[in-house]
């Protein structure tokens, strides 16, 4: 082997050597991110804060409600009395793409009456009938240019349960845009009645 080679294989043990060596972590290295922006936010977030936040009081990105606000409306329901009392939180979480787990796990909680049918369609007229059409058929002054609104009445259509239509008004379906931020639960659900009563041809 003469000088060169020596050399060579030397200084390739070396780059060997300190490649191999430079690799090994202790598990105060905290090594180094891609996109900090996108892992940790600099919006004020309350419930993902890494840092102190030095401008807010408590060093919290989270503040106390400015006085005179309003609270956020109570959902937690309660409909009958005594024994057959039923309490509904009247808020579920599910994501838009759940209309299965909606069919199976929601049922009405507002009792069927007079009045809360006549809430249903005052509330139905309000927001659906535009689309839908008086009697459900999609048929309404928006329904006939729009196209491709459905008929309650139709096969397919008369069977929906209440978990479904509760869906469809908070997330949307199809064509038609998600309600949920327009109406509350409870009227939701008085919607629901009286969609039920527009697929028996009530």
């Amino acid at each position: 082997m003469n000088c060169k080679n020596l050399i060579l294989g030397i200084a390739a043990m070396a780059f060997m050597s300190s490649v191999t060596t430079s690799c090994t972590k202790s598990h105060d290295d905290r090594a180094w991110e891609f996109a900090p922006n996108m892992y940790h936010s600099k919006a004020y977030e309350p419930l993902t804060q890494i840092d102190k936040n030095t401008i807010n009081p408590y060093g919290m990105n989270m503040r106390e409600p400015a006085q005179g606000s309003i609270a956020r409306r109570n959902f937690q329901t309660t409909f009958g009395s005594g024994d057959s009392a039923k309490t509904d939180l009247m808020f579920y979480n599910l994501p838009a793409d759940s209309i299965e787990y909606a069919e199976k796990m929601l049922a009405n909680p507002v009792p069927v009456t007079a009045k809360s049918l006549a809430e249903g369609q005052e509330l139905y007229e309000k927001f659906c009938l535009h689309c839908h059409g008086e009697k459900g058929a999609g048929d309404g002054l928006v329904g006939k240019v729009y196209k491709g609104v459905p008929n309650y009445a139709a096969d397919a259509y008369k069977d929906m349960n209440d978990g479904h239509v509760y869906h469809v008004i908070t997330h949307g379906k199809g064509r038609m845009w998600a309600h949920g931020s327009q109406i509350t639960p409870i009227e939701r659900w008085k919607i629901v009645e009286y969609v039920h009563q527009l697929q028996k041809g009530i």
